[in-house]
């Protein structure tokens, strides 16, 4: 069995074990979720955060925008460009949202609304799987990955940072990452945040 195929299984895995929690478990998941960013210094106080629209049992974000909107920062939802990277835009509730290709919501923004990925500060990144050294297992598109290849040789943190968001459940022991994987600067779960700067590659 080949690397590839091992990651799809996992990927699999892990999507079922996220697809059996309750709406009560999400919803206290998404809550504690929310507390365990609030450890992050840079959520508290940076500018442009990103985050994304929860779909196909990934960690709701309705709790740690509450907080972000109480203290007036710019929240921002990924939107799909043309050479197969993000943009992102900011977003309210009751803002106008379209449907891109993979039926996930995004604003209905112009051009000139939106930010290139290195114009954020901080970036709450979907997950279906994570180690404890950053590395991610995505949803297998490549979208974060190539948004953000400007990052793969600077040094970390830099600017955005990149935090990964699961359920604690989602670790594994090690992952072996792809040359085109962008490592995240932290691991945030309903349990903990997990400092990945640290780690030795």
């Amino acid at each position: 069995m080949n690397r590839d195929t091992d990651r799809g299984q996992l990927r699999n895995h892990l999507r079922a074990r996220r697809a059996q929690l309750s709406a009560s478990e999400r919803v206290a998941a998404a809550t504690a979720l929310a507390a365990t960013l609030e450890q992050l210094p840079e959520f508290l106080v940076d500018t442009r955060i990103a985050g994304y629209w929860a779909v196909r049992g990934e960690m709701p974000l309705l709790a740690a925008f509450a907080s972000l909107r109480s203290r007036g920062q710019t929240y921002c939802l990924p939107v799909l460009s043309g050479d197969d990277t993000l943009c992102f835009a900011p977003w309210q509730p009751g803002a106008t949202l379209a449907t891109n290709r993979f039926g996930i919501p995004e604003p209905d923004a112009a051009p000139d609304r939106q930010f290139a990925a290195s114009d954020l500060d901080v970036v709450l990144v979907p997950l279906v799987g994570f180690d404890r050294s950053g590395n991610r297992l995505g949803s297998g598109g490549g979208w974060y990955d190539r948004s953000f290849a400007f990052l793969h040789d600077a040094p970390r943190p830099a600017r955005p940072v990149l935090v990964g968001i699961g359920y604690h459940f989602q670790e594994v022991a090690a992952l072996v990452p792809k040359p085109w994987d962008i490592r995240m600067d932290f691991i945030a779960t309903d349990r903990e945040l997990i400092d990945c700067t640290e780690s030795t590659e």
